[in-house]
């Protein structure tokens, strides 16, 4: 592969991680952690989670998005209710909304700031074409699994 592009996709991968690392940085400054937030952040946006559908989301380990919803359950912030399938599903009892509210509104004013920066267009198409090299990415390991280079 050419210099070139080495260096777009190094630009893309640090570009991806420092994006990552704000989200992480903005919970720590919050007192809470980043996996923490990204359940929280599910629940914003879903209104209700299932284990299975935060790590399959974010890529990460079951073990890790279990304590943090048994964390959050044993706390009374999370209930159980019936999700799609055998799955459990969770959503924020009343004290848990108390809880998730103040976060939920601090990180919205951060990031409604950076898309008026931006622009919807902008971030639309950014959208856009990372999903669409995510999945070409995709397809091409998948394709190259077990073969040597």
């Amino acid at each position: 592969m050419e210099q070139e592009s080495h260096a777009l996709l190094d630009a893309i991968n640090r570009a991806i991680v420092q994006f990552r690392g704000n989200y992480s940085r903005w919970a720590a400054v919050h007192g809470i952690s980043y996996n923490e937030l990204l359940v929280l952040y599910t629940l914003r946006e879903q209104g209700y989670c299932t284990q299975k559908q935060i790590c399959d989301r974010y890529l990460l380990p079951r073990q890790t998005i279990n304590h943090v919803i048994g964390v959050l359950h044993a706390g009374g912030l999370l209930t159980r209710r019936p999700g799609p399938g055998r799955e459990k599903a969770y959503v924020l009892t009343d004290a848990g909304l108390d809880y998730a509210r103040p976060f939920w509104d601090s990180l919205e004013v951060g990031e409604a700031a950076a898309l008026r920066r931006l622009g919807s267009d902008k971030l639309r198409t950014l959208a856009a074409l990372l999903q669409e090299y995510d999945r070409a990415l995709q397809e091409s390991l998948e394709h190259r699994e077990g073969k040597q280079p």
